[in-house]
């Protein structure tokens, strides 16, 4: 990445060497100015001034109009793109956006909406990054830094600052990490905040998005090239962990000799062998079966879940004929364990398999479904097989074998069943029960009747014909 830079800046430095002597000069007192980072920075930096160096024809910066807001000090991709082909004689136009994504991912230009520093040709928004945040003065922030940054995120203007995902997990993370020293990190962000709220609007919209720009470049979007893993400083500072560190907010890390819980370095101590490769690419396929979900999310199901069993819960919704854990009474237990069940626990059944394999009732209904269908087998192997390593105990031996046939049922069976005639007409029936109970009594009183009419009329006969 960083042969890269210096070929395409030399490139573009020797051609403008005569114009660029009294501008180049900016911060030439640093003691690491002979490192090959430091040359690169000095020469896109050469280039950055004059691009922005209206009077000798660099790019117009200006205010851009949106929908019920402006955007402040910006220039379009395109213009940058066109200012490189003119200016440093570049004859092909991919050859420009590559130099200048590479100037973009040093973070001397950043895209305002967007955390992927990349150069785009079109009417993408771009804006140059304050030299107080130029890679040049040797930044190297530490976690606690950026944790304070992620923090004032959370304070200011959630629109408009909100944390991406990832940011979300790192802050997380950072506070797990820091948890002793938090509250400390906490009032930092808030005075930070207090002072940045003093300043004009549009100012404090410019430095939010340069010191995003920033951490874009020190810490990230995963997926993206890091510009400074390859730092040849950062090389000497692991070799001298001791060496005071520059810090951003003034805040100094008492943790240096420990390994950072958001951004450590990609270089393997030694060459990896087959095997280590292995165990990453096993790593690395468990990580993508997880399943991530926002905590919105997360809570949003656990309402669900909440009122979808609400009823099912004697301590918070009224059962009948009582509630045996506030009362003697247990005919509540004796008619969930009976094995004709009642219409909600069938109501119960349609919630998932597992609901309707924990109750004796619903695993009957559901093996005689299975039965209809010629897919008994499905069921008894489970068991079975459990049955037999009870008798000879291995506890991983048929989990594999079990959990193929679960998934198997969950995923064809048990939506059959919840289809089925079996099921409905199990649920229906509870349904009309307490409805159609006075009028079986009639039916059934009528039929006695009808039998005890009969009877008397066949005695009358009989003794009618036997008189006669």
């Amino acid at each position: 990445m960083q042969d890269c830079c210096l070929l395409f800046v030399a490139k573009a430095s020797v051609k403008m060497a005569e114009g660029s002597k009294d501008q180049g000069g900016v911060g030439t007192t640093d003691p690491e100015e002979d490192s090959p980072n430091m040359i690169v920075y000095r020469k896109i930096e050469d280039i950055i001034t004059r691009i922005q160096d209206e009077k000798a024809g660099g790019v117009a910066i200006r205010t851009v109009k949106s929908f019920l807001s402006k955007i402040p000090s910006v220039v379009s991709g395109a213009d940058i793109v066109q200012w490189l082909i003119k200016n440093l004689s570049i004859e092909d136009p991919a050859e420009a956006i590559h130099l200048g994504s590479l100037i973009a991912a040093h973070g001397y230009i950043f895209p305002i909406s967007d955390h992927v520093l990349t150069l785009k040709d079109d009417g993408t928004l771009y804006r140059f990054q304050s030299p107080y945040f130029w890679p040049s003065n040797c930044w190297e922030p530490e976690n606690t830094d950026y944790a304070i940054y992620l923090c004032k995120r959370t304070m200011q203007n959630k629109a408009r600052l909100e944390l991406a995902d990832y940011e979300a997990e790192n802050l997380a993370r950072l506070q797990r990490a820091f948890a002793r020293k938090w509250e400390f990190i906490f009032m930092q962000a808030e005075a930070q905040v207090k002072l940045d709220r003093k300043k004009d609007k549009a100012e404090r919209k410019i430095l939010d998005s340069q010191e995003r720009a920033f951490w874009d470049v020190h810490r990230p979007v995963p997926g993206c090239v890091n510009t400074t893993e390859m730092d040849i400083r950062k090389c000497r500072r692991e070799k001298n962990p001791h060496r005071v560190k520059k810090s951003v907010y003034g805040v100094a890390d008492d943790s240096q000799n420990q390994l950072s819980p958001v951004h450590i370095s990609s270089q393997p101590a030694r060459k990896p062998t087959k095997e280590d490769v292995q165990k990453e690419i096993t790593f690395l396929n468990i990580q993508l079966d997880r399943h991530c979900m926002k905590v919105s999310k997360v809570a949003d199901s656990l309402m669900s879940y909440t009122e979808q069993f609400m009823e099912y819960d004697p301590l918070v919704s009224p059962v009948e004929p009582s509630n045996p854990w506030i009362s003697d009474d247990t005919t509540f237990w004796d008619l969930e364990a009976s094995r004709d069940p009642s219409q909600q626990r069938v109501k119960k059944w349609g919630f998932s398999l597992e609901e309707a394999l924990k109750d004796p009732a619903g695993r009957d209904q559901f093996l005689k479904f299975l039965e209809s269908e010629f897919s008994s087998e499905n069921l008894r192997f489970c068991y079975e097989r459990t049955s037999q390593n009870l008798k000879d105990p291995g506890r991983y031996s048929y989990e594999d074998a079990q959990e193929h046939i679960f998934k198997l049922m969950k995923s064809d069976s048990y939506a059959r069943f919840l289809r089925s005639n079996i099921y409905q007409d199990l649920l229906l029936a509870r349904k009309k029960q307490p409805a159609d109970t006075e009028q079986g009594r009639r039916t059934s009183l009528e039929k006695f009747t009808r039998s005890v009419g009969k009877s008397l009329t066949g005695k009358r006969l009989t003794g009618l014909m036997q008189s006669s």
